[in-house]
């Protein structure tokens, strides 16, 4: 049994100081890490308990509109937030459609960001060939069992996917992730916190060493009125996304002033469906222009032999969100 150390941070100060000490993890709820750790995935020598620190566990309003969610406030607690419930619903959503109760009792906001891939390749140590979690050993699921794997945005070092509901919604929301590290504060837009593989799937995020989450600023409300989380997936609890939308919409009447749609279950990173939404910028909310929009959304899609269902439900699922976002009753491609 390997020997683990354990620190309980008083401040955020504290904590980032912790963490500059190599094998240091944060720990929060632990839902993710707690499993990773018992598979024998990760090995941390040291865990800071960061769930002491004041402040972390609030939800409040930003000066001139918008609100901050603390990177320790419970996804149930986020979920059931008036001021989430009302502004964001898109968000709130997405968080009941994420795991199960006792489980979003536990998870923490800044836990959800930092997720690992739910692969079984990665999940399962005697499998030797994952580059995420041994780099350059290659990628078993590329010719093995990839139902579940990526349609977009893949690459040759690696196909799994992010399993966050919660990130789809803050991608659509163009949220901001706010860190503390050695070098002070920064702000990172949601679109650049999450990486594509490339040529380092073991690389998740773009947070550097030693960085801790604080918190995740939502802008001031203009989807609240028009918007839907829809997930398929295998069964209707406890199940990750096949594929998910997370779809925000201004109308104007009949017309669509803005739209952001976001996808979960097709890509290593909370997928932005930009080539839809322009699809459907300006555009009166036709079938026909649904149907384009969801076409344009996938037509860099990449699938591999146990996945290609994933495009036309893809389609399907983003014609549903947006009608659903818009009041309507689903529809199909």
């Amino acid at each position: 049994m390997d020997a683990i150390s354990y620190e309980r941070a008083a401040d955020i100060a504290g904590a980032v100081r912790a963490a500059q000490q190599p094998g240091t993890v944060f720990i929060g709820g632990g839902t993710n890490l707690l499993d990773l750790m018992k598979g024998g995935v990760e090995r941390p020598m040291r865990l800071v308990d960061i769930t002491h620190i004041s402040g972390l566990d609030d939800i409040a309003t930003l000066p001139g509109g918008g609100v901050r969610i603390g990177a320790l406030v419970r996804n149930s607690d986020a979920a059931n937030h008036a001021l989430v419930r009302e502004q964001y619903p898109l968000l709130s959503q997405a968080f009941l459609s994420g795991a199960s109760a006792q489980l979003r009792n536990m998870a923490t906001v800044g836990g959800n960001l930092l997720q690992r891939t739910r692969c079984a390749y990665f999940y399962d140590t005697a499998f030797l060939q994952c580059n995420k979690r041994l780099p350059g050993s290659g990628c078993a699921a590329l010719q093995g069992h990839n139902r579940m794997h990526a349609i977009l945005g893949a690459s040759s070092q690696c196909v799994a996917v992010n399993p966050s509901d919660m990130s789809v919604a803050l991608a659509a929301l163009d949220a901001v992730v706010r860190v503390s590290g050695p070098a002070g504060e920064r702000s990172i837009p949601f679109a650049e916190f999450h990486r594509l593989p490339g040529d380092r799937p073991d690389l998740d995020t773009t947070l550097r060493p030693g960085e801790l989450i604080t918190a995740v600023d939502l802008p001031p409300p203009l989807f609240s009125a028009h918007s839907h989380y829809l997930k398929v997936r295998d069964r209707a609890s406890y199940a990750f996304a096949l594929v998910s939308v997370a779809a925000a919409l201004q109308m104007d009447g009949e017309r669509v002033q803005t739209a952001r749609i976001a996808l979960g279950g097709v890509a290593h990173k909370p997928w932005r469906a930009s080539a839809a939404e322009q699809t459907l910028n300006g555009q009166p909310l036709t079938q026909a222009t649904l149907t384009r929009a969801a076409a344009a959304a996938l037509s860099d899609a990449r699938p591999l032999a146990g996945n290609r269902f994933k495009v036309q439900l893809a389609q399907r699922a983003i014609v549903r969100a947006v009608n659903e976002a818009a009041g309507r009753q689903g529809g199909v491609a």
